[in-house]
C-alpha cells in the first residue's frame, strides 16, 4: 500500500484540518497553526523551491534551532519531492558542517539568524548550494539569499497558474523515495549519511504505535534537537497520525537563552509527554534534588523516605505492586499526594510520561523518575532502523526498569554471536532485525551499506538479548567493549550510567585495553566538590572527596546486587577538570561520549593510572585536577 509522509499529512489535515497541530509562543502568548493552515503555508514553501528550480530528489537542508517553521519547512520540501538533509546547529562549519553539504550535494539550505554566518563563511567552498532561505530577516541579504516570507509569496504567486501540477508532485511520490538524508554522528567513525525513505518513517510511525498510545488531544513540547531522526518520528510523525499537538521551545537570543527557556516553556505547554534522553533525564533530577535540598534538612529526609517507600513498591515497575508490597499502597498514595504531586508541578502538572531514547538510561534513574509519577520509558533505537526498535510503554505489563521495553510489532529480531550464528534466547550477541523501517542504505558509500544490511537484515552493532516474556535488554555497542588481559570482553555502558547517578560524578568513560585492572576517567560535579571543600586549597578536603569518588564507584561492587562483575569496576580513577564536551570534541551532537576521543585525550592520565602512585585515588593529579576545577 502506497503510504508516503505527504500521504500520512493529507490524511490527517482531513480528520483533524481545523484543530491545532503547532504551537508556539511569540512574546508573550502561545499561537496555535492549524493542521489546514499548517498544510497552506507547506505548499507555499514547497511551489516556492519549485519556482526557485529545486526539483525532486534534489536534496535541501535545514540549519535551525527547533521551531514552527523547521517542521512546515520539511514538510514544504517533501511536497516538493525534494529530499530533506536535517542539520545539527551544534556542527562546526570548518569540516562538519562543510562536510555534510558537500557530500549531499545539498541545493537550497533554510538557515536560522544564528546559524546564518556559519553558511556564509563556507559559501564559497559549497559548489551546489545555489539557494539561502532565511527564517530571520537580516540587516542585509547577499546575492542568492530570500527570506522565507519572500519564498512563501514566490510560491503563493506559482500555486495561482500550477496548483494541480504542483500538488501532482506530492501525490506522485512513492514509498521508496529518499524522504531525508540523516547524517549519524559518528561514536567510532565518521558521520556517513543514512537515507531513509517515506515508507521507513511511515512504517516507523505505525510499529511504534502498537506500543504507544497517543490520543489526538495530548501535547509535547520537543525539546530534543528536531534535526534527530527521535524527533522526527516520535516527536512530530506520530503526532501528524494521530492529530495530536507539537510544541517547539521558545527561540532566544543565545542558546544559553534558548535552554534556559525549556523549563517555562515546559510549565507554561502543559505537555502530555516529553522526548528524553539520558543527558536530560540526569539534569531534570539534579534540578528535583537541589529544590528539594534547598528546602532543608527536614524536607530532605522526608523526600529519601518517600522515594524508598515507592522504589519498595515499585520493584522494578513490571513487577509493581505484587505480594505483601500492596499494603504499601495507601503510603506511596500519601507521598505522592503531599510530595510527588508538587514535583510534578514543575513539569505542568499534566506530563504522563517521558519516552526515552539516544544512550543507556540507568535503571536507578528509571526507578527515581517512576517514583515521583513521572515514568521514562526507556525505548531503543538507531537511525539505521528510522530510529524505533522496541520501546518499554506505560500499558502494564509492557515495562521493566533496566531493558529496552519490548518489540514493536511488525519486526523481527535476532541475536547473532560472532560467526553470525542465531543465539537461543536469553544468550547475548549482536542485535539483527528486519522490518519496513530499516534505512534504504549509506548515501554515497555501497561498501558501508553492504557490510550494515545483508538480505534486508539491519546488522546494528549492539549487543543484547531477549527475555522468554518479550522484553529486550541493549548492552551497548561492541565497538566499546573493556578487553581484560585474559580476553574476557565487557560492555560498560550500563555501569557508567549507574555510575553518573551520583551527585559526586557528571560524567565517565570506563577504560581496560587488555590492562591489569579497569581503570576510569571521570569529570566531578563542581557543586558537590565545592560543598566538600569550600577552601579549594585544603588538600586534607580535596583528598577526601577524591577517596568519597573511589568509594561511590565501589558501590557497584555491592550495592547493585551483583549487576556489575567486581574485575570491571574501576579500581583506579583519573579525576579530570576538563568535562567532555562538544567543543573539545570529546561529545557528539546527540550528546553521546566518543569514547575513543576521550581515551586518546586523557591518553597520560590513563597510562599513569598503571603505576602504584596513580592507583591511589588522592594522587597528586587528582587533586591538581580539584584544585583547577575549584579555582574555575
Amino acid at each position: 500500500m502506497k503510504k508516503t509522509i505527504i500521504d500520512l499529512f493529507e490524511s490527517s489535515v482531513g480528520k483533524y484540518g481545523e484543530k491545532d497541530f503547532l504551537l508556539e509562543k511569540h512574546a508573550d502568548r502561545w499561537e496555535g497553526t492549524s493542521y489546514a493552515a499548517v498544510r497552506e503555508q507547506a505548499l507555499r514553501i514547497g511551489a516556492g523551491l519549485a519556482a526557485l528550480g529545486i526539483e525532486p530528489q534534489q536534496t535541501v537542508s535545514i540549519l535551525s534551532e527547533g521551531r514552527n517553521a523547521w517542521i512546515v519547512s520539511e514538510l514544504g520540501l517533501l511536497y516538493a519531492g525534494a529530499v530533506s538533509v536535517p542539520l545539527s546547529v551544534k556542527l562546526e562549519e570548518e569540516n562538519d558542517l562543510l562536510f555534510r553539504l558537500n557530500h549531499a550535494e545539498v541545493a537550497a539550505i533554510f538557515v536560522s539568524g544564528p546559524q546564518l554566518q556559519k553558511v556564509r563563511s563556507i559559501r564559497d567552498r559549497l559548489p551546489a548550494l545555489r539557494h539561502l532561505i532565511l527564517f530571520d530577516e537580516p540587516a542585509e541579504t547577499m546575492p542568492g539569499e530570500i527570506t522565507l516570507r519572500e519564498l512563501e509569496e514566490r510560491g503563493e504567486a506559482r500555486l495561482r497558474t500550477h496548483r494541480e501540477e504542483f500538488l501532482a508532485i506530492g501525490r506522485g511520490l512513492r514509498n521508496d523515495d529518499y524522504a531525508t538524508i540523516t547524517y549519524t554522528s559518528g561514536t567510532t567513525a565518521d558521520p556517513k549519511g543514512v537515507i531513509l525513505t517515506h515508507r521507513n518513517y511511515t512504517a516507523n510511525v505505525e510499529q511504534s504505535l502498537t506500543r504507544v498510545d497517543i490520543p489526538s488531544w495530548y501535547r509535547t513540547l520537543i525539546i530534543l534537537p528536531l534535526d534527530h531522526c527521535f524527533a522526527h518520528v516520535v516527536g512530530f510523525y506520530i503526532m501528524i497520525a494521530c492529530g495530536a499537538t507539537v510544541a517547539t521551545v521558545q527561540v532566544g537570543r543565545t542558546p544559553m537563552e534558548t535552554l534556559k527557556n525549556i523549563p517555562l516553556n515546559i510549565r507554561e505547554v502543559k505537555p502530555h509527554f516529553l522526548l528524553s534522553v539520558p543527558a536530560l533525564a540526569k539534569n531534570f533530577r539534579k534540578g528535583i534534588e537541589s529544590s528539594i535540598r534547598a528546602q532543608g534538612p527536614a524536607a530532605e529526609r522526608l523526600f529519601r523516605l518517600a522515594l524508598k517507600t515507592a522504589y519498595t513498591y515499585n520493584q522494578d515497575g513490571y513487577s509493581k505492586g505484587r505480594g505483601w508490597r500492596f499494603l504499601l499502597k495507601p503510603a506511596v498514595a500519601l507521598f505522592d499526594r503531599i510530595l510527588f504531586s508538587k514535583v510534578r508541578q514543575a513539569f505542568g502538572g499534566e506530563l504522563r510520561f517521558f519516552i526515552g531514547g539516544g544512550a543507556l538510561l540507568d535503571s536507578e534513574l528509571q526507578r527515581f523518575f517512576y517514583a515521583v509519577g513521572i515514568p521514562m520509558f526507556q525505548g531503543y533505537g538507531l537511525s539505521e532502523a528510522t530510529p524505533v526498535i522496541s520501546t518499554n510503554s506505560p500499558r502494564r505489563h509492557e515495562h521493566r526498569f533496566g531493558s529496552s521495553g519490548m518489540l514493536l510489532k511488525p519486526l523481527e529480531l535476532r541475536i547473532l554471536d560472532d560467526e553470525g550464528r542465531e543465539l537461543p534466547t536469553g544468550e547475548r550477541g549482536e542485535i539483527v532485525i528486519r522490518g519496513e523501517n530499516v534505512m534504504a542504505g549509506y548515501w554515497k558509500n555501497p561498501a558501508a551499506t553492504a557490510e550494515t544490511v545483508r538480505d534486508g537484515w539491519l546488522h546494528t552493532g549492539d549487543m543484547g538479548y531477549m527475555t522468554r516474556d518479550g522484553f529486550l535488554y541493549v548492552l551497548g555497542r561492541f565497538k566499546s567493549l573493556l578487553i581484560s588481559a585474559d580476553g574476557e570482553k565487557y560492555s560498560p555502558e550500563g555501569m557508567e550510567e549507574a555510575i553518573v547517578c551520583s551527585e559526586l560524578i557528571d560524567q565517565i568513560v570506563i577504560y581496560n585495553n587488555q590492562s591489569p585492572y579497569t581503570s576510569a576517567i571521570v569529570v566531578p560535579n563542581r557543586e558537590a566538590l565545592g560543598r566538600y571543600c569550600p577552601d579549594g586549597a585544603d588538600r586534607m578536603a580535596l583528598a577526601q572527596f577524591a577517596r568519597a569518588v573511589q568509594q561511590e564507584i565501589d558501590g557497584c561492587r555491592s550495592s547493585r546486587g551483583g549487576e556489575f562483575p567486581d574485575r570491571w569496576v574501576p579500581s583506579a580513577i583519573a579525576l579530570v577538570d576538563e568535562p567532555f564536551s562538544e567543543q573539545n570534541g570529546l561529545v557528539n551532537s546527540t550528546m553521546k561520549i566518543v569514547r575513543s576521543k576521550v581515551e586518546e585525550h586523557f591518553r597520560d592520565r590513563i597510562d599513569y593510572l598503571y603505576t602504584p602512585e596513580g592507583k591511589k585515588p588522592d594522587n597528586e593529579r587528582n587533586i591538581a585536577s580539584l584544585q583547577a576545577l575549584r579555582r574555575g
